[in-house]
């Protein structure tokens, strides 16, 4: 399935350092509400989270999840992406740091964000969620 577009008009809320409330499904069906970094790779709504955390169990489980992001220089503007993720192993350690970059100003998530030792028992994933549903507005 060809995902939905992310409108022009929007894509900065994706691309600027604008923290995102991702939602996903906790086992008993609730909803699970967590603020993340995100970013855009073509079509495809980009983040990272570690193996093992909440979100990343809920994900595996249940792969539908709705992303909100608003800006903050205009609460009226919003943009909701709904849509599959595919959780990604490879080169997510890179992954993080470009966000990291993107986000925090720094190189590395590990050493420079939270401390060096956690890289020892925290294993990243990306997180790559193909969007088949956006809502933006402006009011």
């Amino acid at each position: 399935m060809k995902p939905a577009a992310i409108p022009d008009s929007h894509r900065d809320l994706l691309e600027r350092p604008i923290n995102a409330t991702l939602v996903t499904v906790m086992p008993s069906g609730q909803p699970q509400a967590t603020v993340v970094w995100c970013g855009l790779e073509g079509p495809y709504v980009m983040l990272s989270t570690m193996r093992g955390f909440q979100k990343e169990r809920n994900m595996r489980a249940r792969p539908k999840v709705s992303l909100v992001v608003v800006d903050p220089d205009s609460s009226g503007r919003w943009i909701e992406v709904r849509g599959t993720v595919e959780l990604i192993d490879s080169g997510a350690l890179a992954d993080l740091d470009e966000l990291t970059a993107v986000y925090a100003g720094v190189a590395h998530y590990f050493g420079d964000v939270v401390p060096a030792e956690l890289a020892e028992t925290e294993i990243p994933v990306t997180c790559r969620i193909t969007p088949t549903r956006v809502r933006a507005e402006a009011f």
